[in-house]
């Protein structure tokens, strides 16, 4: 029988009922959690809520004067897109001729302060703060799921919570808590706040919020394929944005983990979690933080195979992503790609931070290493 994962489903239960221990075995055992090596990053846990019926949001329309302030202009280019080493997934495959059209991007990830402006003039309600709508959660999993305790169903997010001791890396709960009461406002849940935060890059915020602030500010998510040639900064098949020098030779190049993840960070680069935007050196086109500190929202659903269908002799131009979703480990959950890697990548466990590499979402999904840029025509 074909391996199929659930891992926010698990993350609920197992964190919620981690005392019920008979019963957590039986639900892994009968879901098949598969006992390959998994990427801190290959296999985000997903919050697995669709609220989109619920997305709506009036004050969200209430649209800022846009504004190139803060942007710079991504010059029109052709590259070829995709793997450049063999760290390359096989969704990275076949590398195929892109060429883009100028745009205007955001230097920096979006930060607290940007996101708040925004949530005051809206009254924006982010995904992370609502509480999740179980006929909603449903449907994107396996028929005949049961329904978890309501006591789970609660307004939360995924944190990061690192054990002091070696895990096996095949069990991401050792690593990631369902926090209740964790979002954008409180980024390790209650007691945790932004201040003296404000330059840091906005986390736990859902694709559906990232789309809110965009519209809100006169912009929109990159594509994919904008993503990765902004990401290349003019140069041609290099691995990082920086060229091809391992993240650990030389100085620090950007924000990742330092050591054995998830217990022991060395902080080479001086930072254990989240750094403020532009903490390290821009790529040829002057943005920052293109590879670690966090993942990005990009505009593109997430389909395995969709590099295979627009490989075209000629190039393509202007790609705007799959029709329709699809992650065949996670086959009932409607994904949008996340792109640059984030502060929990290493280099010999999860090379996130490689301009082709690509991952995966589900819509709603909010954690502590996830947030987002914006652009603009």
């Amino acid at each position: 029988m074909k391996l199929i994962k659930f891992p926010f489903f698990l993350l609920l239960l197992y964190f919620g009922c981690k005392q019920k221990t008979a019963q957590v075995v039986t639900i892994q055992s009968t879901l098949k959690l598969p006992k390959v090596a998994l990427c801190c990053e290959s296999n985000i846990p997903a919050r697995f809520v669709s609220l989109s019926s619920r997305f709506s949001n009036p004050a969200a329309s209430i649209a800022a004067k846009p504004s190139h302030n803060g942007m710079v202009w991504i010059k029109t280019g052709t590259f070829m897109m995709g793997g450049d080493n063999n760290q390359a997934a096989d969704d990275e495959y076949p590398k195929h001729k892109v060429t883009v059209d100028g745009f205007w991007m955001d230097t920096t990830e979006v930060t607290n302060a940007e996101f708040a402006k925004f949530v005051l003039a809206t009254g924006y309600i982010t995904t992370a703060e609502r509480k999740p709508d179980w006929n909603a959660l449903k449907k994107q999993l396996p028929p005949g799921t049961a329904k978890p305790d309501d006591s789970l169903l609660v307004a939360a997010s995924l944190v990061f919570d690192p054990p002091n001791h070696a895990v096996d890396l095949n069990d991401y709960t050792q690593w990631w808590q369902w926090k209740k009461g964790a979002n954008w406002r409180h980024p390790h849940g209650p007691g945790s706040n932004i201040k003296g935060k404000e330059h840091y890059p906005v986390v736990h915020v859902s694709w559906f919020d990232a789309v809110a602030y965009s519209k809100w500010a006169g912009k929109r998510l990159p594509t994919e394929a904008e993503w990765e040639w902004a990401a290349r900064g003019g140069l041609q098949n290099k691995i990082y944005p920086w060229g091809n020098e391992a993240m650990d030779e030389g100085k620090p190049k950007a924000n990742t983990w330092q050591g054995h993840f998830p217990y022991q960070n060395t902080l080479r680069d001086k930072f254990y979690g989240l750094a403020p935007v532009a903490s390290f050196p821009a790529n040829g086109f002057g943005l920052y933080d293109m590879a670690g500190n966090v993942w990005e929202w990009c505009a593109d659903y997430y389909n395995n195979t969709y590099y295979q269908t627009i490989n075209r002799a000629g190039g393509i131009k202007n790609p705007q992503g799959p029709l329709k979703s699809y992650d065949p480990a996670e086959p009932y959950t409607k994904k949008r790609v996340i792109r640059g890697g984030s502060f929990l990548c290493n280099e010999s466990y999860c090379s996130g931070y490689r301009v082709s590499r690509r991952m995966k979402s589900s819509e709603d999904s909010g954690l502590e290493h996830v947030g987002f840029r914006c652009v603009q025509y």
